[in-house]
């Protein structure tokens, strides 16, 4: 792999930005991600600054890139962690301390590669290393019709909690929430 890992800085905005607008682009973006291009497209400057800084309200937020040798960035991962006691992403209650997988997007000429395990390893990582909160659960949520995905994160060691939430903005899709099985 021709790639390092590494986490964003603020000073990637630029770069935050372009990538979110690929993957928002991508075919499956209507089922990988809540946002849409149009959405993102018109965001202010200090939105995309924000994002690479980690403001995520008062959650802890740490996004991974694969960045090429040449500076180029082919995917991307984002650790939320939410806190026992307060809400998620979502707004929905937080009954431990974990880490939330979102933001998952790796270019397509580069899936397969063993480029998106490699992030999710850095990922995965960062929320067992840290200090405070010590997190006792990593999870993720994933479309119902996004069967590529669910089988790449099943092969890693996800699997399916028995959750499900309904998408928002399409009460008649869900998303079922996968847990890392192995954690600390």
């Amino acid at each position: 792999m021709n790639h390092v890992i590494r986490a964003v800085t603020a000073e990637d905005w630029q770069q935050v930005k372009e990538l979110s607008l690929d993957a928002l682009r991508d075919p499956v973006a209507g089922i990988a991600f809540l946002d849409t291009y149009d959405n993102a497209a018109v965001q202010s400057d200090e939105f995309w600054q924000g994002r690479a800084a980690g403001s995520w309200g008062a959650m802890i937020a740490q996004q991974f890139i694969a960045e090429r040798v040449d500076g180029s960035w082919d995917g991307s991962v984002t650790v939320l962690i939410e806190r026992a006691g307060r809400g998620d992403v979502l707004g929905r209650p937080v009954d431990t301390d974990q880490a939330h997988l979102v933001g998952v997007f790796v270019r397509p000429e580069q899936r397969g590669t063993g480029l998106a395990r490699a992030l999710f390893d850095a990922a995965i990582a960062f929320a067992h290393e840290l200090d405070e909160p010590k997190v006792s659960r990593v999870r993720l949520y994933v479309h119902q019709d996004n069967q590529r995905a669910e089988a790449f994160y099943r092969k890693i060691g996800f699997t399916r909690s028995g959750h499900s939430v309904p998408v928002p903005g399409d009460e008649s899709s869900v998303e079922h929430e996968l847990v890392l099985a192995s954690c600390p």
